[in-house]
């Protein structure tokens, strides 16, 4: 299919999509994945062997590394707990300004790896623009069901409200989120605390998962999962959600982000499509450690749209 083949496939199906609660998986679907055969459709949402297992792994130790050390320098307010679960806590990081804007992340690896002590370190560049940021915690699959995670998520959030101005922290949320956090910085957009987002490289229909064992072994989604929890099948919620991608990741990851964007935009609803020049799934994030790169400019954008 070519460029222009997609977009206007996409034009065409996104206008018809009234009530996204209401179809079904082919209906709602806008890429390519719903005609790739089961090993393509694998292969097309598997980002560690696009990059290469041993490039994921040392980029995923340098995060380590240095997120580290981030949390040895702020340790104040680390392991605040917010339920009753292990990983049920959120990492504080006040500003010196309490009501500077707070930079939220979620951190991604398809629900089932990760933490936010792994991520600690993309928070560097809002801290350097005199944000405060603030990282959560969820209970992994399969431990966890999706439903389960996103449940873990409201409540964070409903913490979050109550608990942050006690930390120092009483300015607007922006939460962003990557890869499996992207999918969950949209799902958490409507939550009353959160003011505007961003999704860096997440899938937002998660039927194009459901066939895919490097996910969905142990992610096991319901059907009522991929429809209810898919934010291409879920009313459009009228907050600012940028949507950012990397122009070197696998090309169904480009689609779902484009694709998404497509299909807030027939709410007129604010939020830049945000493509990253010459970045893949991982090394897009490399880009919040820096306080005047496109990634960082577009989360501070997202205050900005807010505050408008």
């Amino acid at each position: 299919m070519t460029a222009l083949d997609r977009r206007t496939l996409m034009a065409v199906s996104v206008a018809g999509i009234a009530t996204p609660t209401t179809l079904g998986a082919r209906e709602c679907a806008t890429m390519d994945w719903i005609t790739m055969s089961l090993e393509a459709r694998n292969l097309a949402y598997n980002n560690v062997e696009h990059v290469g297992p041993e490039n994921a792994r040392k980029k995923t130790e340098e995060w380590a590394t240095a997120s580290q050390t981030l949390r040895e320098q702020r340790p104040k307010h680390l392991d605040l707990a917010y339920g009753n679960e292990e990983r049920n806590k959120w990492d504080l990081y006040p500003a010196n300004d309490p009501k500077a804007p707070c930079f939220v992340h979620i951190h991604g690896g398809y629900w089932q790896r990760g933490s936010k002590e792994i991520f600690a370190c993309l928070s560097e560049g809002p801290l350097a623009r005199g944000w405060s940021a603030a990282l959560c915690g969820y209970t992994l699959a399969p431990e966890a069901t999706l439903t389960q995670i996103t449940n873990e998520l409201k409540s964070a959030f409903d913490w979050l409200s109550v608990k942050a101005s006690e930390h120092g922290i009483q300015g607007p949320i922006i939460v962003t989120g990557w890869s499996a956090g992207g999918h969950l910085s949209s799902f958490i957009l409507d939550h009353p605390k959160v003011a505007a987002g961003l999704a860096i490289s997440g899938v937002f229909d998660l039927g194009a998962l459901r066939d895919s064992p490097h996910v969905n072994d142990k992610v096991k989604l319901s059907e009522e999962e991929i429809q209810n929890l898919s934010p291409m099948r879920r009313p459009i919620v009228n907050k600012p959600l940028g949507i950012a991608y990397g122009t070197g990741e696998l090309p169904a990851m480009i689609a779902s982000s484009r694709d998404y964007h497509a299909y807030r935009s027939q709410g007129h609803v604010p939020g830049d499509l945000i493509p990253i020049a010459n970045t893949n799934h991982f090394t897009i994030l490399d880009e919040l450690r820096q306080p005047n790169s496109t990634l960082t400019r577009a989360v501070i954008a997202m205050a900005e749209y807010q505050t408008a």
